[in-house]
């Protein structure tokens, strides 16, 4: 489904205007004129802070809703409104991550003195150019809206988006395996393949063709893949769990418990352990070290362009006391 980002940024600020009269609400966010009309009739839009803004005189905890967002309290918040200027450019440069200005407006469409503007905080993005942004960087926009509002306050466009994603969240906890499935099918062997082969991927990973067929049909009835007439391809779609943690955990798991089979069963792979006494500062210092191991990885991973082997990495790192 495409996202019509014109239609989201008018339904988004309708659902922030609530039950008050469009006067009533301009009033509020201290404006002499009925900004509402223009902003919801798509006459005109808000800027990326005067949404913010709007969403925080909602009543809408904003902090929290990035937060949740995130995944992490943003440093910058500290010091720096969400809802300024300043604090827009801010989360535009945490979006962007080392993403080239050039890069992101080939994905967008959009100009890219225009964006490298709105990213050194010298102008604003309008709404549905944010609302753009936001989901080319992290292919997130319906976590990003529904940490402000619920999704059954925006029914035409964001609730359909929400619930197929809500569904993807749920099959993967309890489909674990297809995360493993939608890798193979990346694979340089899989594409050489003349046609796919039932049993071919159950093979690769070590599973049950059962469990093969079960992913396979998960992944085309929630559109995580499509059938070309000889292969499966992926389709361009994230599964985020961290606002559902609870899949998170189940994911984590099972990937633990899928290492666990493999050192029992005597398979290759680095698997290692080290039982240690430390201070509170030293475990913290190793902390920092497993993550930045673990950012790196992500980072060959990002700009990897062959794909010969699935590869799990467990990165697993905690006190064993309890206190």
């Amino acid at each position: 489904m495409q996202i019509e980002y014109d239609e989201v940024a008018r339904e988004l600020m309708r659902a922030l205007r609530g039950k008050r009269s469009q006067v009533a609400w301009s009033r509020r966010l201290g404006y002499t004129s009925n900004v509402a009309y223009p902003w919801e009739s798509g006459r005109r839009y808000p800027t990326a802070s005067e949404a913010l803004r709007a969403i925080r005189r909602a009543g809408r905890d904003l902090d929290a809703g990035l937060t949740a967002f995130f995944g992490r309290r943003p440093a910058w918040l500290d010091a720096t409104p969400a809802d300024s200027p300043e604090g827009v450019a801010q989360l535009l440069a945490d979006l962007r991550g080392k993403r080239s200005i050039t890069d992101l407006a080939a994905a967008t469409g959009l100009n890219r003195h225009a964006i490298g503007r709105w990213v050194q905080g010298r102008t604003q993005p309008r709404l549905p150019d944010f609302l753009h942004v936001v989901d080319a960087t992290s292919v997130r926009l319906v976590d990003f809206v529904t940490a402000f509002v619920d999704p059954t306050e925006l029914p035409y466009t964001v609730e359909p988006l929400w619930r197929a994603m809500e569904a993807r969240r749920e099959g993967a906890g309890r489909h674990p395996w297809t995360q493993a499935i939608l890798r193979v099918l990346e694979l340089e062997d899989y594409k050489r393949l003349t046609r796919h082969r039932p049993g071919w991927i159950a093979a690769r990973l070590g599973i049950d063709p059962e469990v093969e067929a079960t992913c396979l049909a998960f992944l085309q009835e929630t559109a995580q893949l499509r059938w070309t007439g000889t292969h499966y391809v992926q389709e361009v779609v994230a599964v985020d769990t961290k606002r559902r943690p609870e899949i998170g955990r189940q994911l984590k798991a099972h990937w633990s418990h899928v290492a666990a089979d493999r050192v029992l069963a005597g398979d290759p792979g680095q698997f290692s352990y080290n039982v240690f006494a430390c201070s509170d500062a030293d475990f913290e210092k190793i902390r920092e070290l497993h993550l930045a191991y673990f950012r790196a990885m992500r980072g060959i991973v990002a700009d990897a362009t062959v794909g010969e082997r699935v590869v799990v990495a467990n990165v697993q790192l905690f006190a064993l006391d309890r206190r």
